[in-house]
Order: C-alpha cells, then sequence, then structure tokens
C-alpha cells in the first residue's frame, strides 16, 4: 500500500474521507479509493491542510 493508501485509511477509510472531503456518497468513495493506488491529488491536500498538514508528518515517519 502507498503511504497516501495508508494515510486513507489512518483518516477513515475512503468512505469516511469522501464525507470528510464533501464528495457525494455515488461514486466519491470510488475516487477515494483510487487515490490508494494512484495517489492523493495535490490539489486535494493544498485545499484541505486542516486534513492533510498534519498528516504529512505521519507520512514522514511511515516512511522512515
Amino acid at each position: 500500500m502507498t503511504t497516501d493508501g495508508v494515510l486513507i485509511e489512518s483518516l477513515g477509510g475512503p468512505a469516511k474521507l469522501a464525507e470528510l472531503l464533501g464528495y457525494e456518497k455515488h461514486g466519491g468513495t470510488q475516487r477515494v479509493h483510487n487515490w490508494i493506488t494512484r495517489g492523493i491529488p495535490a490539489r486535494v491536500k493544498l485545499d484541505r491542510p486542516d486534513l492533510f498538514q498534519n498528516q504529512e508528518i505521519f507520512k514522514e515517519r511511515v516512511a522512515a
């Protein structure tokens, strides 16, 4: 699993993260699930620092 995949799981999984991001239930969960493999788009991370900024420290620790 990619570090973004670990990050998604640490935020509650694809369904929870899609909900937190305000995506529609239909399609939103699949969209976020795809990021486990493809990576979370940089624009999403920049638009929601409240969700992802503190998680960057977590990713660095996982990678070490």
